[in-house]
């Protein structure tokens, strides 16, 4: 597995995109309007939309695409049992690929995901 910090990575790459978006302005303001208008509530609702993305970003094998999406998924409040499930889906179209994935997927999780609220002392 790799050591890749995942909220590190996306803030990165979103670094790094600045200036596409400067001199590539149309392509880029098109792939934006291109995800806004995917993403939104419609038959499916953006959750299931960014489960269906972090799927195919794991059987492609993206590490930036995992960042975004996961991240994403930790905002739209997406159970880690909802998040296992979909990787155990992209397993099924990917293969042992995707499986080497879920584990940068399972990271990525652990990374942007709240951590869990300790119990009160007795």
């Amino acid at each position: 597995m790799s050591e890749i910090h995942y909220p590190d990575l996306t803030r990165d790459i979103s670094r790094e995109l600045a200036s596409l978006r400067q001199t590539q302005k149309g392509t880029m303001q098109g792939f934006g309007a291109m995800a806004a208008a995917s993403m939104a509530d419609g038959a499916l609702s953006e959750k299931h939309k960014e489960l269906i993305a972090t799927a195919i970003a794991v059987s492609q094998r993206c590490a930036g695409c995992i960042g975004f999406h996961v991240k994403a998924l930790v905002r739209l409040g997406t159970t880690r049992a909802e998040f296992e499930e979909m990787l155990g889906v992209a397993v099924y179209m990917g293969g042992g690929p995707a499986l080497m994935y879920c584990a940068e997927a399972l990271q990525a999780w652990t990374q942007f995901a709240p951590a869990p609220a300790s119990a009160p002392a007795a």
